[in-house]
């Protein structure tokens, strides 16, 4: 039997983004985000939801864009750290030992030690409750070559990406595969 629960951001897993934007002196700045994913497959799109409250939230609408930078495991802390200190009392990125790349693509910077970033533009936004819906048009994914496949596509088993649980608010790794996409359930097809 299940037992409810109520209302609640009990979905899991989220993921751990940090998200770059220049503020408005021009600084670069990180925001820890997990109310984010894909919204479209086309045009290319991911979320990320913010309250208004947040340093990052104004510097992203003023410069139109954002990047998507995903950790590996080993960037825990910073990760954290992004989540919890505010970009207008400190430089997160100096303070977390990381380095600013601005792009050529879009208004924003990117972390240059995760493996991972996502380079985008912003579509809209989208207002609900006490956040506010960010909707990025993905301009380019950037991945150190380490991190790829053999088809050169980024291999979670090599990115490590974190997942976080808001329900108790721990990060955890990822587990083992389970099985192939879009195959291992035609077992189930007439």
């Amino acid at each position: 039997m299940k037992k409810s629960l109520g209302k609640g951001t009990h979905a899991m897993p989220t993921p751990v983004w940090l998200v770059g934007s220049y503020d408005q002196a021009g600084k670069p700045n990180l925001a820890t985000v997990a109310w984010g994913g894909v919204c479209s497959s086309d045009p290319a799109a991911v979320t990320i939801s913010l309250r208004k409250s947040r340093y990052s939230y104004d510097s992203i609408l003023r410069h139109g864009a954002f990047t998507v930078n995903i950790p590996s495991q080993a960037f825990a802390v910073a990760a954290d750290y992004a989540g919890i200190a505010s970009g207008k009392n400190e430089n997160k990125f100096a303070q977390a030992g990381l380095t600013a790349v601005k792009s050529d693509l879009v208004d924003a910077p990117y972390v240059a030690e995760f493996p991972l970033v996502i380079e985008c533009r912003l579509l809209q936004t989208v207002e609900i409750g006490v956040h506010t819906q960010f909707i990025g048009e993905i301009v380019d994914v950037k991945a150190d070559e380490s991190v790829l496949d053999a088809n050169g596509l980024p291999d979670p088993a090599k990115v490590l990406p974190l997942i976080y649980s808001p329900t108790n608010r721990i990060y955890y790794a990822l587990g083992e595969p389970v099985g192939k996409g879009f195959d291992i359930g035609k077992q189930l097809m007439k």
